[in-house]
């Protein structure tokens, strides 16, 4: 998927996205729920506290 198509999917310009991606933003709460959903990952795992990708019952 294209960062243009992310930046769609999160509700955000693609400048917005950006930032994301370099780290010098960090996503809204919404924003990372949704970016787990799409990757299918855990929310730990998104963030970086956690090696385990799977997400938890």
């Amino acid at each position: 998927m294209t960062q243009p198509e992310l930046a769609e999917l999160l509700n955000q310009s693609l400048r917005a996205y950006q930032y994301y991606e370099s780290g010098h933003h960090v996503p809204e709460f919404p924003n990372l729920v949704l970016l787990a959903d799409f990757y299918d990952v855990s929310m730990d795992y998104l963030i970086g506290r956690s090696e385990t990708r799977e997400r938890q019952p």
